[in-house]
């Protein structure tokens, strides 16, 4: 058994945790980890060129929207966690619900959840974030010029690139599933041309980032690209207009921080529940471990002791989690020290806690894309990026040629019921105008002596928060290196589905039949797909997880 010592998690305005860490010297390493070979290019690209991880951050969220089509974006949204110049920061640029949305709108007569209202379409699109998140990232960090960071995405859906194998292959799967199932769109007419080894060109898409390129976000939400836009919705049952376009903005909000075993953990706030929970794991396992024996790595009683802290943590985020701008979160309160300790007692070591006695604790959303940047100052950001399901909504706005999320669903369709992913939701979380819709996506960066140490995140809905969680884990407490760290088989438990954790192609038999034996359902389905930078006294290393497309760059000493 492993054995190390904790020391209970605080916010940094409490007495930090006192342990020896790494010594970190300051190197002129620079460093992309991202999910396509296309956006490392072109991001390293900018680095190279002396632009700073923001400005590289912007390129890369424009070509993922045009060679990752299966969730990078300029339809949707997302956060992004900065580390620039010694400070930290954090931008929310998560889609809004429409000014015509409303609390029962995916109801039928009866009271009862509509099938697929909230996931295809486009009544399933919340208003799109992405082009203002990246101008307003621009305006306070970006260096060089924004036609230039923009400039490689033109290109890419212009003249066209080759199409990798595994995006032909979800393409034709997703036809195929939509076909099954009935639904009827105009994302064949887009698509179904990309086939494997081929250029694949995309003229109105090129013709959209031509208009951002030259207007900036004016280019999106005014002018011809945003009548598109509200051509479309019209035309198709959408509810997005000209006032809600209008009405967009990015808004920046302070991350959360808190010292973890001498560490300081910068990760997302509400409206992602993303940060607390992966707060939660991690500070009910090193409260656990101030009693235990920490378990190995990936042993059973690893999994059943880390699927307890599951059961909890997402208890606590189906009740209290949602927008801050329209409910009160209680932040502080769920990753409390005293809280966490109590949580922590009622991890049971050797069986399951029954699931419908894990309840909330206080007293009173699967496609998207991640991708990690270092630059050679020392700056870092951690941007996770979605338009929800793999390809959205599934209809691509005519004329303008990109698809639209279907982040609607990342509501709670009706208190109670489960979404797309599993997860429950509650009054908190409930459809109301203009209101962001709760996400689990958790760009996550780690310093140590104002040094940036770890920057990692994670596609995946719910999963990202486990993905992060252990990410984090093998990172900087079993101090594994980047590639490890983001290969090693993962797993993940939430609650519901009842006693059920879902785990990576890589476990030996004998731990999971331990964890059968145990009374635990195994759902053997990959997720995830980690992409993570981590610097140490020897420099720096990157990782993109392989199952995926990824690439990842570092600089020589």
């Amino acid at each position: 058994m492993l054995k190390k010592t904790f020391f209970l998690f605080s916010f940094v305005f409490l007495t930090a945790c006192s342990q020896t860490g790494v010594e970190v010297t300051q190197t002129q390493q620079q460093a992309v980890a991202m999910p396509d070979t296309f956006s490392a290019d072109a991001a390293y690209a900018v680095l190279e060129d002396g632009g700073n991880a923001v400005d590289a951050a912007i390129t890369a969220q424009f070509v993922l929207a045009v060679t990752l089509p299966e969730a990078g974006n300029v339809g949707g949204g997302g956060f992004m966690t900065i580390a620039f110049e010694g400070i930290t920061d954090f931008l929310d640029y998560r889609e809004m619900a429409p000014s015509d949305a409303h609390r029962d709108m995916y109801l039928d007569d009866e009271g009862d959840v509509k099938p697929y209202e909230s996931l295809f379409g486009a009544k399933a699109a919340g208003i799109p974030g992405t082009v203002a998140g990246m101008w307003a990232a621009h305006q306070k960090y970006g260096s060089l010029p924004w036609s230039r960071l923009v400039a490689p995405a033109v290109e890419l859906a212009e003249n066209g690139f080759l199409v990798p194998e595994k995006l032909a292959s979800n393409i034709t799967r997703y036809l195929a599933r939509t076909r099954e199932q009935g639904l009827n769109s105009n994302f064949a007419s887009y698509f179904e041309q990309a086939k494997a080894n081929t250029i694949f060109k995309q003229p109105e898409l090129a013709t959209t980032l031509k208009a951002i390129q030259q207007h900036g976000q004016d280019g999106f939400y005014q002018g011809e690209v945003a009548e598109k836009i509200v051509s479309f919705m019209q035309e198709n049952g959408g509810l997005i207009n000209h006032t809600d376009l209008a009405a967009y903005k990015a808004v920046w909000r302070k991350p959360l921080e808190l010292n973890w075993q001498g560490f300081t953990l910068v990760t997302a706030p509400p409206p992602s529940s993303g940060g607390v929970a992966v707060a939660q794991w991690i500070g009910m396992l090193e409260s656990y471990g101030s009693n235990h024996t920490l378990p190995d790595h990936n042993s059973a009683e690893y999994l059943h002791v880390m699927s307890e802290i599951g059961k909890r943590v997402f208890a606590d985020r189906a009740e209290y989690l949602g927008d801050p701008d329209f409910v009160e979160v209680p932040v502080a309160k769920l990753v409390a020290p005293d809280y966490i300790k109590a949580r922590a007692a009622l991890i049971q070591p050797n069986s399951i806690s029954d699931t419908p006695s894990v309840k909330p604790g206080l007293k009173e959303s699967e496609d998207t894309t991640h991708f990690s940047i270092m630059d050679k100052w020392g700056n870092a950001i951690a941007n996770t990026t979605t338009i929800n399901l793999t390809f959205g909504s599934g209809v691509v706005v005519t004329g303008a040629g990109f698809l639209l999320n279907d982040e609607m669903d990342d509501f709670s369709a009706k208190p109670g019921v489960p979404n797309f992913f599993g997860a429950v939701g509650g009054e908190a979380n409930a459809i109301s105008p203009y209101k962001r819709m709760l996400s689990s996506m958790t760009p996550t960066l780690v310093t140590q002596g104002g040094d940036v140490v770890l920057a990692t995140g994670s596609p995946g809905g719910t999963t990202i928060i486990s993905s992060v969680a252990q990410s984090l884990l093998n990172a900087l407490l079993f101090d594994f290196d980047a590639k490890k760290s983001a290969n090693a088989p993962r797993f993940h438990h939430q609650l519901l589905p009842k006693d059920t954790i879902r785990v990576h192609p890589g476990f030996d038999e004998s731990t999971l039949a331990e964890l059968t034996d145990m009374g635990y359902t195994i759902d053997a389905r990959r997720f995830g797909d980690v992409h993570l930078i981590k610097r140490t006294s020897q420099g720096v290393e990157a990782a993109s997880e392989a199952s995926g497309r990824g690439k990842s760059i570092v600089s020589a000493r």
